[in-house]
C-alpha cells in the first residue's frame, strides 16, 4: 500500500503511543443511525488487522467515514413542489421561514432512504521520527481526519512544520536555475500564479521546463506554487506551495528492489507499508533540508 498524498506534521513531544490502543478504540467507527447524515470513526486497515496496525515500529490507522448523499438540488426541488401546494391550501405565498422548516422535515424524511458513501482515509505515524502523516487529497478531508484525531488523543499530536524557506520561494529559484539540492531533480509539470491584481495562472503538463518561456513568467513576477519532483529516483511527486505532497508514486526502480518473499496479501500490505514508511522518513528529512531546514518553534 501505498499514499498517494501525504499532509506531514510533527508528533507533539509530550505525545506518546503507549495508549494508543485504548484511546483509538474510543472513537471506532460505528454505522450511523437513519438519521445521521455522516458517521466517522476508526476501522481496520483491512480485515485481519487491529484498529491500530503495527509494522515494526510503524503504525498505521485508517479513518473510516459514511456519509448519506442527498443532494440540495433533489431537496430544493420537493420543497418547492410541497411549497406550491401549501400555498394553495393557505392562500398566501410561502415564507422563507416556512421553506426553511419544510426542507428541515424532508431531510428527516429522506435521509433514511439516502444512498451512503464510504471512504476510507489513510494516517501513518512515526513515533521514532516524530511524524504524523495523512493520506487526503483535500483540505477537507484531512481537516475532517484532523478532527477524529482530535477528538482521539488526549494530547493532540500533530503540529505544524514550517522550514526556512519557503516552498514557494524555493521552487521558484529552482525552476530560475533549473536546478535543486541532490537527489532531487524537476520533471515536467508546474504551476506559475502572479500575485498582483490579475492573478493570473499558467501551468504546464508534460512540457519542458528548462526553457525560456518559463524562465520569463519567473522574471515578470510569477511564483512557482506547484512543481513536479523525483528523489532519488525511487519516488515521484507534486510539491505545492503549503508543503504538501501529491501525486505520490513509487518509480520502478524502488519497487523493483521489494523482496518478493511475501505468502499472502496481508504479507504484501505490510512489507509495501514498512518500505514506504522508511522510504518516505528520508525523502521528508532530505525535502526539509532542502528548503533551508526545519524552522524550530521560537
Amino acid at each position: 500500500m501505498w499514499f498517494k498524498n501525504l499532509r506531514f506534521f510533527r508528533l507533539h513531544p509530550d505525545w506518546k503511543a503507549d495508549n494508543i490502543d485504548e484511546q483509538v478504540a474510543s472513537q471506532a467507527f460505528t454505522p450511523g443511525s437513519s438519521q445521521d447524515p455522516v458517521s466517522l470513526g476508526w476501522a481496520p486497515a483491512h480485515d485481519q488487522t487491529d484498529l491500530v496496525h503495527r509494522v515494526q515500529d510503524q503504525l498505521l490507522l485508517t479513518a473510516k467515514s459514511e456519509k448519506k448523499l442527498l443532494p440540495s438540488t433533489v431537496i430544493n426541488q420537493i420543497a418547492r413542489a410541497r411549497a406550491k401546494d401549501k400555498e394553495e391550501e393557505q392562500g398566501y405565498k410561502v415564507g422563507r421561514k416556512q421553506m426553511k422548516e419544510l426542507k428541515e422535515d424532508l431531510m428527516v424524511e429522506l435521509l433514511p432512504r439516502a444512498f451512503s458513501i464510504e471512504r476510507l482515509v489513510s494516517v501513518w505515524i512515526d513515533p521514532e521520527n516524530r511524524w504524523l502523516a495523512i493520506d487526503a487529497a483535500s483540505a477537507a478531508t484531512a481537516d475532517e481526519v484532523m478532527g477524529l484525531i482530535a477528538k482521539t488523543f488526549d494530547i493532540f499530536p500533530a503540529l505544524p512544520v514550517y522550514t526556512e524557506l519557503s516552498p514557494s520561494a524555493a521552487m521558484t529559484g529552482w525552476l530560475a536555475d533549473f536546478s535543486l539540492p541532490y537527489p532531487f531533480s524537476i520533471d515536467q509539470d508546474a504551476e506559475l500564479r502572479a500575485s498582483g491584481e490579475s492573478r493570473s495562472v499558467v501551468r504546464y503538463a508534460h512540457h519542458n521546463l528548462d526553457s525560456d518561456e518559463v524562465r520569463n513568467h519567473i522574471t515578470d513576477g510569477k511564483q512557482c506554487t506547484r512543481l513536479a519532483l523525483t528523489w532519488a529516483d525511487k519516488i515521484s511527486f507534486l510539491l505545492t506551495d503549503g508543503l504538501e505532497l501529491k501525486r505520490l508514486a513509487p518509480t520502478d526502480l524502488l519497487t523493483e528492489q521489494q523482496e518478493n518473499d511475501a505468502q499472502d496479501a496481508a504479507q504484501v500490505f505490510d512489507a509495501e507499508f514498512l518500505l514506504m514508511s522508511a522510504e518516505l522518513n528520508v525523502l521528508l528529512v532530505e525535502l526539509l533540508e532542502a528548503l533551508g531546514g526545519e524552522k524550530t518553534a521560537s
